[in-house]
């Protein structure tokens, strides 16, 4: 009995291994290589931002960046208030939404 089982153990079949590396790179492809893609995307659009663009904050507050300041922005609401963000609370998908829908 234990020499079945020893063998069933040493036999390594070369197809799993091959399986088995496919699942990892189906695995980069589909989801770690778009998830890379995507924070870079949210990087550049975060640096890009300027004084007077209308953003929209991932609170969902709607505003235009009134003063930059490092990795802060004011952002300018409604009947003149003014709030303090950082950079990274700029949500790329909603304001590129909430533009596409103004324009």
């Amino acid at each position: 009995m234990y020499s079945i089982l020893l063998q069933a153990q040493t036999g390594g079949n070369p197809l799993q291994f091959i399986v088995f590396g496919a699942i990892i790179v189906i695995f980069y492809f589909f989801m770690i290589r778009p998830q890379q893609k995507k924070a870079k995307e949210q990087k550049k659009f975060t640096e890009e931002i300027k004084r007077g663009d209308a953003v929209v904050t991932i609170g969902g507050a709607h505003g235009i960046v009134a003063e930059l300041e490092g990795d802060t922005f004011i952002l300018e609401v409604e009947k003149g208030g003014r709030i303090r963000f950082n950079k990274s609370a700029i949500s790329m998908e909603a304001t590129k939404a909430a533009t596409a829908t103004k324009k």
